[in-house]
C-alpha cells in the first residue's frame, strides 16, 4: 500500500506542519506544545471553550474542525491513538475564556483515561471543565448497553452542534446539555470494503476477500458484526438504515440530518448513490431530510466504504446544525 511520505515516524508532525503552513489564518500552534492546535480568530469575551481531539488517519476529523462556530481548539494524537492529556490540558487552558470548557472526544478507552485526566489536571488549575462522549455507532454494542459504543461519524454532529451553541451564547451547562442530546438523538453505522495501512507498517489493517465487504467495521478497523458477499448501494443503505431505525425509530413528520460519510477512498460518486437511497427511504417513511451532508467526514485513512448518519432534530437542534461555520476543512453558510 503506497503512501506519499518521508520518514513513516513524523507522519503526524510533518502533517501538523503543513496544516499550519497552509491555513495561517485559521489556526496556530501552541508554543507549549506541538500536538495542540486552536484557533487564531478572537473569540467573544465569555464565550465557553470547546474543545475536539483524537487520533490522526481521521481526517478531516478532528483538527479540520477548529474554527468559528465549531471547536476552538483540538488535541491530536498518533495514528488512530488518543491524545495525552498533556496537549488536551493545554488546550482547555488557550480556549478557557473564564466560563469552562466542554470537550468533546469519542468513547474508546484511550481517549476516556487521557481526556478524563486532562480534565481532572484542568479542574486542578480553576478552570470549570466537562467532557461528553460520543456514542452513535449501533454496531459496537446493543441498545441496552449504549454506553460502550463507539464514537464514528456522528462526532461531526456533536461538534458542529456545541460549537454552535457557545457561540451563540449558551453557557456551559447548557453546551453539555446540546451536546448530550445531539448524542442521544444520533445513530450511525458502517461498512467496510477494503483496509487501510498504517504507515509505519504499510500491511493491511484487516483481511477482506476481493468479492466481501464487512457490516459494522469500526473506524479502526474494528471487527463488525458481519461478513458477507458484496451488494448493491441501494441493498447496503438498507441493511445500514434498518438498523438504525430498529435502534431509534422515526415517525411521520419527523425531521433529520443525514450524514453519509466516506471512509478515506470512496469515491463521491457511490457516496451519491448512498445518499440517493437513504433519501428515497426516509421519503417513503415521512421524514423530511432537512440539511444533509455527503463526503469525508471522518475518515480512517485510505480505508474504503462509508457508515450512515442520521440525527433526529427538534427546533434547538435543527437551529444549531444551521448555523454558520468556518474552518479550514469545513463551511458552512
Amino acid at each position: 500500500m503506497k503512501k506519499l511520505m518521508n520518514d513513516p515516524t513524523n507522519v503526524v508532525d510533518e502533517m501538523i506542519d503543513g496544516y499550519l503552513k497552509a491555513h495561517p489564518t485559521y489556526i496556530q500552534q501552541s508554543p507549549k506544545n506541538s500536538r495542540t492546535i486552536v484557533t487564531v480568530r478572537e473569540t467573544k469575551p465569555g464565550k465557553v471553550g470547546v474543545v475536539i481531539g483524537g487520533g490522526s488517519g481521521h481526517e478531516p476529523g478532528f483538527m479540520g474542525y477548529v474554527g468559528d462556530g465549531m471547536a476552538d481548539g483540538v488535541a491530536i494524537g498518533n495514528i488512530f491513538a488518543s491524545p495525552s492529556p498533556d496537549p488536551i490540558l493545554e488546550a482547555a487552558k488557550l480556549v478557557d475564556k473564564g466560563s469552562g470548557v466542554v470537550i468533546l472526544h469519542g468513547n474508546y478507552a484511550g481517549d476516556v483515561m487521557n481526556f478524563g485526566m486532562a480534565k481532572e489536571l484542568a479542574e486542578m488549575e480553576d478552570i470549570r471543565v466537562e467532557t461528553v462522549l460520543t456514542t452513535d455507532d449501533v454496531a459496537s454494542a446493543p441498545k441496552e448497553e449504549s454506553e460502550k459504543r463507539r464514537g464514528i461519524a456522528g462526532e461531526f454532529f456533536g461538534f458542529k452542534t456545541a460549537g454552535a451553541a457557545a457561540d451563540k451564547g449558551y453557557h456551559l451547562d447548557d453546551v453539555v446539555r446540546v451536546a448530550k442530546k445531539t448524542n442521544e438523538n444520533t445513530r450511525s453505522m458502517g461498512v467496510g470494503l477494503s483496509p487501510c495501512s498504517l504507515p509505519q507498517t504499510g500491511e493491511p489493517s484487516f483481511v477482506l476477500e476481493e468479492n466481501e465487504m464487512e457490516i459494522g467495521l469500526g473506524h479502526h478497523g474494528e471487527p463488525g458484526i458481519e461478513k458477507g458477499q458484496i451488494q448493491s448501494a441501494d441493498q447496503v443503505a438498507d441493511r445500514l438504515l434498518n438498523d438504525i431505525l430498529a435502534d431509534m425509530p422515526l415517525e411521520k413528520g419527523d425531521n433529520v440530518a443525514v450524514l453519509v460519510n466516506g471512509l478515506g477512498s470512496t469515491t463521491r460518486m457511490e457516496l451519491y448513490i448512498m445518499f440517493r437511497r437513504v433519501e428515497q427511504v426516509l421519503k417513503e417513511k415521512g421524514v423530511k431530510i432537512h440539511r444533509s451532508y455527503v463526503g469525508d467526514y471522518m475518515t480512517s485513512l485510505e480505508m474504503g466504504g462509508c457508515s450512515i448518519t442520521l440525527m433526529k432534530l427538534d427546533e434547538e437542534l435543527a437551529e444549531l446544525i444551521d448555523y454558520p461555520a468556518d474552518c479550514p476543512m469545513f463551511v458552512q453558510k
